[in-house]
C-alpha cells in the first residue's frame, strides 16, 4: 500500500525487453536501503525489484506485458523520469490516501494552465471503463495523490502547488502527455456495491 506522496523522482538507466517483459533500471538515491522482493510503486504501479546495483544506486524492476500495455510504463524511455514511492509503513501518518499502486487506466493531459505560482491540468480519459471522479476527491496521477477541482463524465482537473511541481514529474508534464490514473478505492467498491444493489 502506497500514500501518494512521492519520495523522490528517479531516472530510467536502462531498459532490457526479454520475450514480452521489460526490465526496468532505475537509478534513485534511496537504492541502497532497498531489499530484493519490495514494493515500489514507479509512476503509481507498484513493482517488485528483483535486483540492486548498490555502487551505482541502481535497482531494476520487471513489468509483464499487460502491465506495459495498461500503463504509461510502456512509452518511457532511457532518461525518463518516474515519481517513486516505496510502501507505507504502518507507523508513519497517511498523508496522501490509500493508494495501491494499480492502475485503474490511462488518461491524456489535454491542458496546463500557470496561475502565478499555481498549476492547473486537466486530464481526459475513457468514460466507457466507467471509472468517476468527484469534486473534491482523491485521484493519483503518476503515483501522486491530488484533489480533484472539477469533475465532469470523462474529464477532470487538479491544481498543483509549487512543492508538487517541483518535487514531482508534473515540471515535465505537457498538454498530450499520457499519465496513469488510479481513482479512489473507496469509491470504487461504492460503485461496486450499487450496481451489485440494482
Amino acid at each position: 500500500m502506497f500514500t501518494g506522496i512521492i519520495e523522490e523522482i528517479g531516472e530510467i538507466i536502462n531498459i532490457k525487453q526479454e520475450q514480452s517483459n521489460f526490465h526496468f533500471d532505475i537509478k534513485a538515491q534511496f537504492s541502497n536501503e532497498l531489499k530484493i522482493d519490495q514494493s515500489v510503486a514507479h509512476n503509481g504501479v507498484c513493482l517488485t525489484v528483483v535486483s540492486i546495483d548498490k555502487s551505482n544506486q541502481v535497482y531494476r524492476v520487471t513489468a509483464i506485458d499487460e502491465t506495459l500495455q495498461k500503463t504509461n510504463l510502456g512509452d518511457m524511455k532511457p532518461g525518463d523520469k518516474l515519481n517513486l514511492e516505496r510502501g507505507a509503513l504502518i507507523n508513519s501518518r497517511l498523508d496522501g490516501h490509500i493508494v495501491q499502486g494499480h492502475v485503474d487506466q490511462t488518461a491524456t493531459c489535454i491542458l496546463v494552465n500557470e496561475h502565478e505560482g499555481s498549476w492547473t491540468y486537466r486530464f481526459e480519459y475513457d468514460a466507457k471503463q466507467q471509472n468517476v471522479t468527484i469534486e473534491k476527491g482523491s485521484i493519483t496521477i503518476n503515483g501522486v495523490s491530488l484533489t480533484v477541482v472539477d469533475s465532469d463524465l470523462n474529464a477532470f482537473s487538479v491544481a498543483i502547488i509549487p512543492y508538487t511541481y517541483e518535487h514531482t514529474t508534473f515540471h515535465t508534464l505537457v498538454a498530450g502527455d499520457r499519465v496513469n490514473l488510479e481513482f479512489d478505492v473507496i469509491g470504487k467498491y461504492v460503485k461496486r456495491l450499487m450496481e451489485l444493489t440494482n
